[in-house]
């Protein structure tokens, strides 16, 4: 690099304005002596309708917005399916549907029982009262925190509908977000949304009120991180990354730490670009391995979800806080303390998947779709090249654990039980895919392999676990074993991913993040 190419510096540098990087600099540069560099890839979210409009987030999938990582050919899923990932400030909390759950305590006492002290449910709830301001009840909740959660008003009739048939199945009306796992229950959900349909992401929750007030942040947008630096003690010294015009690199110091925060799949695409992933994968790729971490980019699990679909008999709502109002847990076998399986509803079509594969569809539907909460099946993330700017190649592996297609085959079989049930025979037409004919365990698998989406829930990549395990590339206090001055704050940290939608739980590791920093 030139010596006369500026190079800035900073006390903390984070990597990543997304659901947690967001959380990390706000919380970071509370402290006024402290100076942090906010690098986002993807655009700012601020006065952009397309973004900030909640029921307005389908039309971002595969949109400007979406890094739209295609998976790698399935041996048993859908090999057309696509990965979003938010390009956007905010990440894919701007990005996705809002749904907002605490992670069961069952899951957060279990990552801490693999090594992941620090992380169990008593540490972690209050953090989660940390974030929010929670219109729900219970005492458990916070009321003045940055995140907006509210539950999603009943005014959906056929929603209503399909909650009075849940209860004809079997599956009673319960809470969301009380404390108390839901193993077999339904209901509305709660949403990090605000009363006028604004999103209550991470960028809008903690960044906005900062934007032109808080001089000791500076947030750049637009500006994609290329590579991790380290001097000879391997501390790392911050990040290399290309300029506005596209073709000169420019680099961020961090003279105390830098925290990664691009995701399930960038984060473990930028650690291994710096030469931290498996040896034998990036010699492979022509990099030169800094710390040899078979973990990075290893344990990818997901949310693989089905879709069965009716045409409506009555119009279906016009309107809606984000079309995907209520969910429905049910455990597929006795004795388990958290849901293997859970529905959303939408009170729209979601032919995405099954139309080009010849189902027919309609303008005015309803759908359910089952997904596996505690999927089985891990993937991987490698790199294509070694060039930052090509897409990483992302394997799931859907449905390689038998358990995985149990369940799914499972759920829909149980969606056309609750759909049979009496409070929704003014609603429910014919059933437009998988469709009545498909009944046997072969042939409703043959239409999840070829239809199934994802609830876009990449996690795991980069797990953090005790400091002498060797397959998890980080420490319970987010640190990168074998460097020094790197954490990761991202969905890729998780040991496993919760048996819920993530998002916020997303949130509160960037709060815990942040935390740890500050103790540390």
């Amino acid at each position: 690099m030139s010596p006369d190419v500026p190079v800035d510096e900073f006390d903390y540098v984070v990597v990543g304005g997304g659901t947690a990087g967001a959380v990390v600099a706000a919380r970071l540069s509370e402290d006024p002596a402290a100076t942090v560099c906010l690098l986002e890839a993807g655009p700012s979210d601020v006065g952009d309708e397309n973004v900030l409009r909640l029921d307005r987030w389908m039309g971002l999938l595969e949109s400007g917005y979406d890094w739209d990582y295609p998976v790698e050919p399935q041996e048993n899923g859908n090999s057309f399916m696509r990965h979003a990932r938010a390009k956007v400030l905010g990440g894919c909390s701007s990005h996705n549907s809002c749904i907002a759950f605490w992670a069961p305590a069952e899951d957060l006492d279990e990552w801490a029982a693999m090594g992941a002290t620090g992380w169990s449910a008593a540490d972690c709830f209050p953090l989660y009262q940390r974030l929010e301001t929670n219109d729900a009840p219970g005492d458990h909740h916070g009321r003045n925190g940055p995140v907006t959660l509210r539950t999603v008003p009943p005014h959906d009739p056929c929603g209503a509908a399909l909650l009075e048939a849940c209860v004809a199945a079997g599956i009673p009306t319960t809470p969301f977000n009380t404390g108390k796992t839901v193993v077999r229950g339904a209901n509305w959900f709660q949403i990090n949304c605000r009363p006028d349909g604004t999103r209550s992401s991470a960028s809008v929750s903690y960044l906005h009120p900062l934007m032109g007030t808080r001089k000791n942040l500076d947030i750049r947008t637009g500006l994609q991180a290329k590579h991790l630096n380290f001097d000879s003690a391997r501390r790392c010294t911050g990040v290399d990354y290309l300029a506005p015009d596209l073709i000169h690199t420019r680099t961020v110091n961090a003279r105390r730490e830098t925290v990664v925060c691009c995701g399930a799949i960038d984060t473990p695409k930028l650690l291994m670009l710096s030469g931290i992933g498996p040896a034998t994968h990036l010699r492979a790729t022509a990099i030169e391995p800094l710390v040899d971490s078979p973990g990075v980019g290893s344990s990818l699990q997901d949310h693989p979800e089905g879709v069965i679909m009716w045409d409506a008999k009555r119009p279906m709502v016009e309107t809606s806080t984000q079309w995907w109002e209520i969910g429905i847990f049910v455990n597929t076998e006795p004795g388990l303390d958290r849901p293997d399986l859970m529905f959303h509803y939408g009170s729209v079509p979601f032919d995405m998947n099954t139309y080009r594969r010849g189902y027919p569809t309609s303008e005015n539907a309803f759908c359910l779709t089952p997904n596996v909460t505690r999927a089985r099946s891990r993937g991987t993330v490698r790199l294509r090249t070694r060039d930052f700017r090509d897409k990483p190649m992302v394997d799931p592996r859907y449905f390689t654990d038998e358990h995985d297609v149990r369940v799914m085959i499972h759920g829909l079989r149980l969606a056309r039980e609750i759909v049979s049930q009496p409070p929704m025979a003014e609603w429910a037409g014919t059933e437009l895919a998988p469709g009545p004919s498909t009944h046997s365990d072969a042939d409703l698998f043959d239409y999840i392999r070829a239809t199934h989406n994802t609830v876009y829930h990449p996690a795991s990549t980069v797990r953090m676990g005790a400091p002498d395990d060797p397959s998890t590339p980080l420490d319970p206090h987010l640190r990168v074993k074998g460097v020094t001055g790197l954490r990761v704050a991202d969905a890729s940290v998780m040991p496993f991913l919760p048996a819920v939608n993530p998002c916020i739980t997303t949130m509160m590791i960037g709060e815990k993040c942040a935390d740890l920093m500050r103790a540390d």
